[in-house]
């Protein structure tokens, strides 16, 4: 089974995404900001992180950037999620090394699309 881990400070907006994720049928784990991402990342090895940007502490971008330091999760895909729809936002997460960019509120089927091509996954 594929696994994924969601990385959002905003319970709510973890509890949608897990939600459209529910019909793929993977293992999915949650962490409600960075530090605890990047421990679940070194138990769990996921298949894909979905990676809010904007979180207090450690934001997506250190937590990507210690990602992809780490052997073990340096060619995981990382997708930047955020509210943040400001010009240049994508450009500059995509630069910084996300495999992909979505911004809030989240489409369901954007995110399964993607989610889905990532792994290479159907629903059930």
């Amino acid at each position: 089974m594929r696994k994924v881990l969601v990385v959002d400070d905003n319970l709510p907006s973890r509890e949608l995404i897990v939600d459209i994720l529910r019909p793929l049928c993977l293992e999915v784990a949650e962490a409600p900001d960075g530090i605890t991402a990047l421990a679940a990342a070194r138990i769990m090895r996921p298949d894909l992180v979905i990676l809010d940007l904007t979180m207090p502490g450690m934001d997506g971008f250190a937590v990507l950037n210690e990602l992809r330091h780490d052997p073990d999760s340096a060619r995981t895909p990382v997708l930047a999620v955020t509210a943040n729809a400001m010009p240049g936002e994508r450009s500059k997460a995509l630069l910084a090394g996300f495999s992909g960019f979505l911004t809030k509120p989240v489409s369901g089927a954007e995110l399964r699309r993607r989610v889905e091509a990532f792994l290479n996954v159907t629903p059930a």
